[in-house]
């Protein structure tokens, strides 16, 4: 009989109708719910990442309206044509010299 005296003293305020609804609506509210706590964080990291992917490519906007900016002039755009294309006007010469690091070989790649 100690046990039962022992139990029933923690499971008192459980005996009261509207605790024991209000217990349930929480646990409902928190798991359960279309608008629960899981959904909501899981939705806050989603909100998260996404912000961080658009300050992302802010970034790689700015840095291409730079290369556009670049390329718009005349001295850029000849700059760019001879870095990347190796293009050369007709009385010039180009020697591209390579090192042996800069090399891909099977060994290094």
């Amino acid at each position: 009989m100690s046990v039962f005296k022992h139990k029933s003293k923690f499971l008192k305020p459980f005996k009261n109708v509207f605790i024991i609804i209000l217990v349930v609506f929480i646990v409902w509210m928190l798991f359960f719910d279309a608008n629960s706590w899981l959904i909501h964080h899981e939705l806050n990291s989603d909100i998260d990442d996404l912000e961080s992917q658009k300050e992302y490519y802010q970034k790689e906007i700015e840095k291409d309206k730079k290369a556009i900016k670049k390329l718009s002039t005349e001295e850029g755009l000849e700059k760019f044509a001879r870095e990347e294309y190796y293009m050369k006007r007709d009385s010039e010469e180009i020697f591209i010299i390579e090192y042996e690091d800069s090399l891909k070989t099977t060994d290094n790649e």
